[in-house]
């Protein structure tokens, strides 16, 4: 990924090219890994914590690991639509300032 990067002249702001973006981006993603395997365990383990509480298997099952995964997923990418939406409406114009209203002092929320 660093050679990727050094090839089409990309740089992280604050880190030297070559070995130094090489180990930034392995720190990166070894803290990243760890607590996202650590959700994915809890997701798939869900229907047998519903079936401990007394829940009925067939809902334990509807929102177990992959349905909620999948949930999750679409959720994100709705809200990120959303988002984008919101930004392209209080778009002032190309010809203006350029600035994107509703990301300082008001929330377009």
């Amino acid at each position: 990924m660093a050679e990727d990067m050094k090839r089409n002249n990309g740089f992280i702001p604050g880190v030297r090219p070559g070995k130094d973006t090489a180990d930034y981006i392995d720190n990166v993603m070894s803290h990243i890994t760890l607590p996202g395997s650590i959700f994915l365990a809890f997701i798939a383990c869900m229907p047998a914590f519903a079936g401990l509480l007394n829940v009925q298997p067939e809902f334990g099952q509807f929102f177990g690991g992959t349905s909620l995964l999948i949930l999750v997923g679409v959720v994100l990418d709705t809200l990120q639509q959303i988002e984008s939406h919101l930004l392209m409406r209080h778009y002032d114009g190309l010809l203006e300032s350029g600035r994107i209203r509703g990301r300082g002092g008001v929330s377009a929320y």
